[in-house]
């Protein structure tokens, strides 16, 4: 028996981690009400889909079509499923949309730049000029990472 305080609104739960951890083939994962497993249908499947690679089943006490031992249960769970890939996708669309549609007004993506252009164009001359990148990342103040992000100029 496993107890988990922790919200079922959580996904990183380490007594459900233990739980599916000790599943064996033949085991059944019961839980009193699906809201204590999980709150989104994308982590319900995630974790049923664990149980799954385990050999093991699920049964829901409370939500009885919610129950991978019997064909009705399967049934349910692989409609559910397919109706929140389905739904991902929508999400995946409408979202690619969006940016096409956000980057022909000209929006600019990601973090904005910590090195203004004429310090950009410090950093590639010393770094043309051989000078380590640690070194011009102390002095400009900021990470290797992006002094390594300016090409040197030749």
């Amino acid at each position: 028996m496993f107890s988990e305080t922790a919200s079922g609104a959580k996904t990183d739960r380490r007594e459900l981690r233990r739980c599916v951890a000790a599943l064996k083939a033949t085991d059944v994962l019961v839980v009193t009400r699906l809201d204590r497993l999980a709150r989104s249908t994308r982590d319900l499947l995630n974790v049923l889909a664990e149980v799954g690679e385990r050999g093991a089943a699920f049964k829901s006490l409370t939500d009885t079509w919610a129950d991978t031992t019997s064909p009705h249960g399967r049934l349910m769970l692989t409609v559910l499923g397919g109706l929140a890939e389905f739904e991902r996708e929508l999400i995946k669309a409408r979202t690619g949309e969006g940016r096409t549609r956000a980057k022909t007004r000209g929006v600019k993506f990601g973090r904005k730049s910590l090195l203004s252009a004429e310090q950009r164009r410090y950093v590639a001359k010393l770094r043309g000029d051989g000078e380590s990148v640690r070194h011009i990342a102390r002095i400009m103040g900021v990470s290797p990472a992006t002094v390594g992000r300016v090409p040197p100029a030749s």
